[in-house]
C-alpha cells in the first residue's frame, strides 16, 4: 500500500475526524486541501508532471516524446523512503486511468512503446484495484521494443515484476487446463531479463525463486557468471530439502551442470554423488586434467564407496586400466594406514582396557554375584572391539598370547562374536587382518569359524584389494551345510562388499533367495547381503526374486513361514535397492500391495521409506505417522469380546503391528536429511511415545538414535536418559543402545556418566546392563575418533552403504529379544560400515602427511547473506591432522596452500600457492 492510500485509509476509518467533518462541511480536510502540507519544490514537481500530462493529450504528435523523457526522467531520478512512494508516481496516481484510456487511443510507434513503459512503473502505485498491470503494460511495451531493459527503472520494480510474473504464469496455467492453450513465451523471456538484472544486482535468491516460479530453472546455467555462480548454486542446494519430487532432482542436475561449466570439480563431483548417477560420476572424473585434482576425487568416490566400474568408460568394450596411483585412492587402501597415523597424533594409539571405559569405581552400586558372568564376557567382546576398532593393537584379542585368547572364555555363539571382533579390531587393515584371523580358521569349533569369516568381512568393509581376499576365501563356505558358518560367509561377503555392486556375489548368493528349500534365516541374510552389495542400485534380478519368493510363501501353508521374525529382513533386503531412489520404487510397492499378507504391509513400509530416505518429503512423513495411528487390537481380547455376544462367526486373523515399528523409523529415515526435519521429527516422536501402542513407543528410541547418529545434544540426551527408565523393558532397552547410537564416537563425558548411573541402576537386570556395557563401548568408539553419521561433505551427501548398516541394527532392534539378547548378537557388527574416521588430514602433492594451520568450529549456515561472512563460529585453531564432530567444519588458517577439496573433511590434496611466496617477501 502506498503513502497515500494508507493516509486515506486512516482518515476513513478515524472517528474524530469524522466528527469534524459533520460539525464543520465547509472547512476542507487535509486529504482535499495538499497545499497547504507540500513544499514549494513538491508543488512545482506536481504542476510540472500536470503539464507533461497535459500535453500528451494534445493533437500535437511531437509534443509526445519530450514530455515522454521528462517523465522518464523524473520518475527515475526521484528518490524515496523504505515507508513512502516516490512523489512523481503519487502526484501521478490521479492521472493514471486518463492516461490508460489515452494510451489505447495512440498507434504503435517507440512513443507507444515508452508510454507503456512508464505507465507500468506507475502501475505500481495501483496494484490493488488493477492486479497485475504492471506486467500488462511492460508486455505490451516489448511487443513494440523487443530491446528494452526492465532494469532500468530499478531494483524495486523489477521485483515487483517478478511477482505478478509468478502469478500471471499460474493464471496461465489455469486457463489451459480449461481452455484452449496458448503460449508462455512472452512470460519466459521476460523472466529471464528480470533474472539477469537480480543476478547482477547481489538479489540471487529471487532470480533463483523467479525461475523456479515459472518452471524454468535450467535455463539459470547460461545467466549465471564467474562472479554469481557459487551463491546461486549454494542457495540452490540447500533449496532441494524443501522441494517436492522431480523438482528437487532437477535443481540438483543444474547446480551440477553451472558447477561442471565453471570448472568447479569437487563441488560437481559431490552433486553426481548424491544423484547416485553413474554417468556423471565418470563425466566429472574425466573432465578433471589436473592429476592431484583427480586423486582428490579418487578420494571423494572411495570415501562414498562408490563402485570404481563407474568411473571406467562404459562405451568401450575393454576396460580402461586406472593408474595405480589412482587405484590406490580409490581402493581406500590408505585408509587403515592414515588412521592410525591420526590416533597417534592425537595421543590415543594405545590400547584401552575395559576398565577404562566402564570406570567401575564410580559406579553406585555393589558389585553381585547374580550377574550372568557369560553374557558379562560377551558385552565385554563388543566393548573391546568397538573402542580399539582400527588401531590392531587391543589386549584381549589381537595382542593376546597364544593360548590364552579372549575367545575361549566364551561358549558357543559367544565365540562367534568374539572370532568377529578380531575383525573390527583390525578393521580396514586387510594385510595384517587376514593374518591374524587365519589362525582360527582352522578351528575345530564352528561357531569360531563362523566367526573368523565375519571377521574377514569387517576386515574388508569399505576397502577393496586386487587379490580380492574376501571372495576368495568365503565363496567355498557360502553352499556349507553347518547354519553359522554359512550365515558367517553370506553375510562377511554382504560387509566386505557393501555398495560395490559386485556381479560375483550376486551370482552367489541369488540362488538362496530363490530356492524353495532354503530356510527363512538363511534366505533373509542372502536378502540383507544383497541389499549391502546393490544398495541404491535398483537392482531388477534382486526385486523380482525377493518377490516371487514373497507370493510363494505367502500361498504355502497360510504364509506361515512369512510370519517369522527373519521376514522383516528380507523385507528390508528389498527396500535397501531402492535406498535414495524416490519414485522409482512405485512398480515394487504396487507389486507389494497386491500380496494378501501381513509382511506385505511391513514390505511397503519399509521401501518406501528407503526410497525416500534423507529427503525430508513432508507427505512421506505425514503416510508414515499415519500409519501409527491405527490401534490394533490382540487377538485374545478379539476372542473375549466374541464370547461376550455369544456370536458363532470364527474370529478375524490377527492383524500384524510389525509395520508400526518400521513406520516409526521411517519418519526418522525420511527427516535425517536436514536440520529443521530432524528437529520436526523430534517432536513427533515425543507425541507417539506419549499416544503410541507398545510396539511404536519400542521404536521411538531407536529413531530418535537414527535421527542423532553421533551428534550427541543434550536435549536429546535428556529425553533419552527418561526412556531409558521407563516401565516397559523393551523401550528401556531400546532407549540405552539409542544413547550409544547417538554419541557413538563422540567420548562425550555427560553421556559417559548417565551410562554408569545406569550401569549402577540396571545392576541386577542382565540384558539391560549388557546393552549399557555395549552402549559404553559404542561411545568410545575408536577411542573418540569414528563416528557412525551417514552424512558427509558437510552433511550434504547421504553415505548409502552407511544408511543401510544402521538400519540393518535398528532392524534387529525391533525385537531385540528375538535377535541382540538371543544368540544373534553379532548383528552389532553391521555397524562397521557405518564406520568412519572423524578426521581431517591434509597431503602434499605426493601424498604424504603435511602440517597445515586451521580453524576448527561449528558450521555456519550462510547461504542467502550478504558480503562473505564467517562460515564457523567458535573455532580454534589446530595443526593438521584435526578430529572433526559431526556439525564442525574447518577452514585453512591462512592463503600458504590451495586446497583441491571444497569441503574440508576426509583426505584432502593441498597444493603450494605460487603468490604466497612474493607475499611473503612484500611483508619483510
Amino acid at each position: 500500500m502506498s503513502s497515500t492510500e494508507f493516509a486515506i485509509s486512516v482518515t476513513a476509518d478515524d472517528p474524530k475526524k469524522k466528527e469534524k467533518k459533520q460539525d464543520d462541511p465547509k472547512k476542507p480536510d487535509k486529504d482535499t486541501d495538499q497545499n497547504d502540507e507540500l513544499s514549494e519544490e513538491d508543488l512545482q514537481l506536481r504542476s510540472e508532471l500536470e503539464m507533461l500530462v497535459e500535453r500528451l493529450k494534445e493533437s500535437n504528435n511531437s509534443l509526445y516524446r519530450p514530455a515522454l523523457e521528462t517523465l522518464r526522467t523524473l520518475i527515475r531520478t526521484s528518490t524515496s523512503s523504505m515507508t513512502s512512494v516516490p512523489k512523481p508516481l503519487k502526484f501521478l496516481r490521479p492521472h493514471y486511468p486518463d492516461l490508460q484510456a489515452l494510451y489505447d487511443t495512440w498507434d504503435p510507434s517507440d512513443d507507444k512503446a515508452l508510454f507503456a513503459d512508464i505507465l507500468s512503473v506507475l502501475a505500481m502505485t495501483y496494484s490493488d484495484t488493477e492486479p497485475r498491470g504492471t506486467l500488462r503494460y511492460r508486455l505490451l511495451s516489448s511487443q513494440i521494443r523487443p530491446n528494452s531493459n526492465p532494469g532500468d527503472w530499478g531494483h524495486e520494480y523489477v521485483r515487483h515484476l517478478a511477482a505478478e510474473l509468478g502469478e500471471e504464469f499460474e493464471a496461465r496455467q489455469l486457463e489451459q487446463e480449461t481452455k484452449v492453450p496458448g503460449t508462455l513465451d512472452d512470460l519466459k523471456s521476460l523472466a529471464k531479463e528480470c533474472s539477469v538484472f537480480l543476478l547482477n544486482h547481489n538479489a540471487e535468491p529471487d532470480a533463483v525463486d523467479l525461475l523456479q516460479e515459472l518452471e524454468m530453472i535450467e535455463d539459470i546455467v547460461p545467466l549465471v557468471d564467474q562472479d554469481t555462480f557459487d551463491r546461486v548454486c549454494q542457495y540452490m542446494t540447500r533449496c532441494v530439502s524443501f522441494l517436492p519430487p522431480p523438482d528437487d532432482i532437477i535443481f540438483l542436475q543444474t547446480t551440477h551442470k553451472i558447477y561442471l561449466t565453471h570448472q568447479k570439480f569437487p563441488q560437481a563431483m559431490t552433486l553426481a554423488i548424491r544423484l547416485n548417477d553413474r554417468d556423471l560420476v565418470y563425466q566429472d572424473f574425466v573432465a578433471a586434467g589436473n592429476p592431484l585434482m583427480k586423486r582428490q576425487l579418487a578420494f571423494m568416490i572411495a570415501r562414498a564407496q562408490i563402485p570404481i566400474e563407474w568411473i571406467q568408460s562404459s562405451s568401450d568394450d575393454s576396460e580402461e586400466e586406472i593408474p595405480e596411483e589412482l587405484l590406490e585412492c580409490l581402493s581406500n587402501t590408505r585408509l587403515s594406514q592414515s588412521f592410525r597415523f591420526f590416533g597417534k597424533e592425537m595421543g590415543v594409539a594405545d590400547p584401552k582396557s575395559l576398565e577404562d571405559i566402564y570406570k567401575s569405581h564410580l559406579e553406585n552400586t555393589r558389585s553381585s554375584s547374580s550377574i550372568d558372568s557369560a553374557r558379562a564376557n560377551l558385552a565385554s567382546t563388543f566393548v573391546n572391539a568397538f573402542v580399539n576398532a582400527g588401531f590392531g593393537n587391543d589386549k584381549l584379542m589381537v595382542e593376546a598370547d597364544e593360548g590364552s585368547s579372549w575367545i575361549y572364555k566364551n561358549k558357543d555363539h559367544g565365540m562367534m562374536a568374539a572370532s568377529a571382533s578380531l575383525g573390527l579390531s583390525l578393521i580396514w587393515d586387510t594385510e595384517m587382518g587376514l593374518t591374524h584371523i587365519d589362525k582360527y580358521t582352522y578351528s575345530p569349533e564352528e561357531w569360531i569359524k563362523a566367526g573368523c569369516y565375519l571377521a574377514i568381512g569387517l576386515v574388508n568393509s569399505s576397502v577393496r584389494t586386487e587379490t580380492d581376499a574376501a571372495l576368495a576365501l568365503l565363496s567355498e563356505h557360502v553352499e556349507n551345510k553347518s547354519v553359522p558358518l554359512k550365515t558367517g560367509a553370506i553375510m562377511g561377503l554382504g560387509l566386505a562388499y557393501a555398495g560395490t555392486q559386485r556381479e560375483e556375489v550376486l551370482a552367489l548368493l541369488l540362488p538362496f533367495i530363490s530356492s524353495d528349500d532354503t530356510s527363512m534365516e538363511i534366505a533373509s541374510l542372502a536378502a540383507l547381503a544383497l541389499g549391502f552389495v546393490f544398495v541404491g542400485s535398483e537392482n531388477g534380478d534382486i526385486t523380482g526374486s525377493i518377490l516371487q519368493m514373497i507370493m510363494e510363501r505367502a500361498e504355502i501353508d497360510e504364509g506361515k513361514a512369512l510370519t517369522e521374525k527373519w521376514a522383516r529382513f528380507l523385507c528390508l533386503g528389498l527396500g535397501l535397492l531402492y535406498l535414495g531412489q524416490q519414485s522409482s520404487s512405485d512398480a515394487t510397492l504396487e507389486t507389494l500391495k497386491a500380496i494378501e499378507h501381513p509382511i506385505s504391509k511391513t514390505a511397503q513400509v519399509i521401501v518406501e521409506a528407503c526410497a525416500f530416505a534423507g529427503t525430508t518429503n513432508v507427505l512421506r512423513v505425514q503416510k508414515m505417522l499415519h500409519e501409527c495411528d491405527e490401534h490394533i487390537v490382540p487377538e485374545d481380547k478379539k476372542d473375549e469380546k466374541k464370547d461376550e455376544e455369544k456370536k458363532e462367526e470364527e474370529p478375524p486373523k490377527p492383524k500384524e503391528d510389525t509395520f508400526q515399528s518400521f513406520a516409526v523409523l521411517a519418519i526418522a529415515l525420511i527427516s535425517m536429511g536436514e536440520e529443521i526435519g530432524s528437529q520436526m521429527s523430534l517432536r513427533q516422536f515425543n507425541h507417539l511415545m506419549h499416544y503410541g501402542e507398545p510396539t511404536i513407543r519400542r521404536a521411538v528410541p531407536l529413531a530418535i538414535g537414527l535421527v542423532s547418529a553421533s551428534n550427541p545434544q543434550l536435549p536429546i540426551l535428556d529425553t533419552l536418559s527418561k526412556y531409558s527408565h521407563d516401565n516397559d523393558l523393551g523401550v528401556a532397552l531400546n532407549a540405552i543402545f539409542a544413547m550409544g547410537l547417538v554419541g557413538a564416537g563422540s567420548n562425550n563425558a555427560r553421556l559417559a556418566q548417565m551410562l554408569r548411573q545406569l550401569a549402577g541402576y540396571y545392576h541386577k537386570e542382565p540384558d539391560c546392563l549388557f546393552m549399557v556395557r555395549v552402549a559404553q563401548g559404542l561411545v568410545h568408539m575408536g577411542k573418540g575418533t569414528i563416528g557412525v553419521n551417514p552424512f558427509f561433505a558437510d552433511r550434504t551427501v547421504m553415505h548409502k552403504p552407511a544408511v543401510a548398516g544402521l538400519l540393518a541394527v535398528l532392524t534387529a532392534f525391533t525385537d531385540a529379544k528375538g535377535f541382540i539378547l538371543d544368540k544373534y548378537h553379532w548383528m552389532l557388527y553391521f555397524l562397521s560400515i557405518s564406520m568412519y574416521p572423524r578426521f581431517m588430514i591434509t597431503l602434499d602433492e605426493k601424498l604424504e602427511h603435511i602440517p597445515v594451520t586451521v580453524r576448527v568450529g561449528q558450521a555456519v549456515d550462510v547461504v542467502g547473506q550478504a558480503g562473505k561472512p564467517r562460515t564457523i563460529s567458535g573455532f580454534q585453531t589446530h595443526e593438521t591432522p584435526v578430529r572433526l564432530a559431526t556439525t564442525e567444519r574447518a577452514e585453512l588458517a591462512t592463503e600458504e596452500y590451495i586446497p583441491f577439496a571444497d569441503n574440508l573433511e576426509g583426505f584432502v590434496i593441498l597444493q603450494k600457492n605460487p603468490g604466497w611466496e612474493q607475499e611473503d617477501k612484500m611483508e619483510l
